[in-house]
């Protein structure tokens, strides 16, 4: 009997907690939303983010706030965001670097992408942008080719994710150059570098690269992607460009802390896709040429499973030995 009775308040107990977390999920949100962005105000992942939460407020009439936490490939931001209460107020606007690149960049990362996390949706993806500074006689490619291999070991490049790096990295081992790596704490500030001439040349998102490109400020020679971009079709994708099967391609995609509420989760998602389709999201995807692209959560873990696959196999390639 008195085990019979415990089964039944056992029951009872999960019940109450199912209806608790329905009735969370049914008034979510009901105060503001923070944004953790592993990288820079600036960067392709922040004005995502900000696109994104204004058209989330728009919707819910609750502010979303972006937490930039640049440093360490994302790992910083990553980190802090593993803390935080699982209740959906805090997003981790996610992308290749902090869930499929770092885990093979370094030894040992203070968390596991699969475990610590709960997967709600992919974002968006796009391509890359190879830009240098104006001192750089090279006007295509295939002339930045040759001027490394007149000049190995001269010429410099940097980055601020792990996207840039290993896109540059990848470059360099493919067209069989020797060029020099100089890191930085997010993309906007290796950029800056670039157009005061500190560094010849990055290979970044398009969101912190073509600004400087259109303000004549540095030069692009080509993008990344497997296909051109619309936003700059007259700019050759690099593989077309001078390095045959050149591709290199990023993403984003929002994630709660582990153990989230179901429910919580599949509100956040329902936001996130209603959020890619409002004009400030819009506005966004046009003048960038990234493209919104929102799964399931279960897509969503089957996806970063094979592209944890796939840089490992891309960082093994361009020869980067893990920190």
């Amino acid at each position: 009997m008195t085990v019979r009775l415990g089964f039944f308040r056992c029951l009872a107990g999960f019940a109450a907690a199912a209806i608790a977390a329905a009735a969370a999920a049914q008034d979510y949100p009901a105060k503001p939303i923070t944004f953790y962005v592993p990288f820079a105000a600036g960067s392709a992942t922040d004005t995502l983010a900000r696109s994104l939460g204004q058209g989330i407020t728009s919707e819910t009439k609750q502010n979303v706030v972006n937490d930039n936490r640049p440093g360490a490939n994302g790992i910083i931001a990553t980190q802090a965001f593993i803390r935080t209460p699982a209740d959906g107020y805090s997003v981790l606007i996610g992308t290749n670097t902090t869930h499929a690149a770092n885990e093979h960049l370094y030894k040992k990362i203070p968390y596991d992408p699969v475990r610590d996390f709960t997967a709600v949706t992919t974002l968006a993806r796009g391509g890359q942008v190879m830009i240098v500074h104006p001192r750089v006689p090279a006007k295509t490619v295939k002339e930045f080719i040759a001027l490394a291999k007149r000049q190995p070991g001269t010429l410099t490049f940097g980055s601020g994710s792990s996207s840039s790096r290993v896109a540059s990295e990848l470059f360099q081992q493919m067209a069989g150059l020797k060029l020099v790596h100089v890191p930085y704490k997010s993309n906007p500030m290796a950029v800056t570098d670039l157009v005061g001439g500190h560094i010849d040349m990055m290979i970044t998102d398009v969101v912190t690269g073509l600004p400087q490109v259109q303000a004549g400020k540095v030069r692009a020679l080509g993008v990344s992607s497997p296909k051109r971009l619309p936003n700059v079709p007259e700019l050759p994708t690099i593989a077309e460009a001078g390095v045959k099967g050149y591709e290199l391609t990023f993403w984003f995609a929002a994630y709660l802390p582990a153990k989230a509420p179901p429910a919580v989760a599949a509100r956040l998602r329902e936001l996130f896709i209603n959020a890619t389709k409002s004009a400030p999201a819009d506005k966004f995807f046009k003048t960038t040429g990234i493209e919104p692209w929102t799964t399931t959560s279960a897509e969503l873990e089957k996806f970063r499973a094979s592209e944890s696959a796939k840089w490992a196999r891309v960082i093994k390639a361009a020869g980067i030995e893990p920190e």
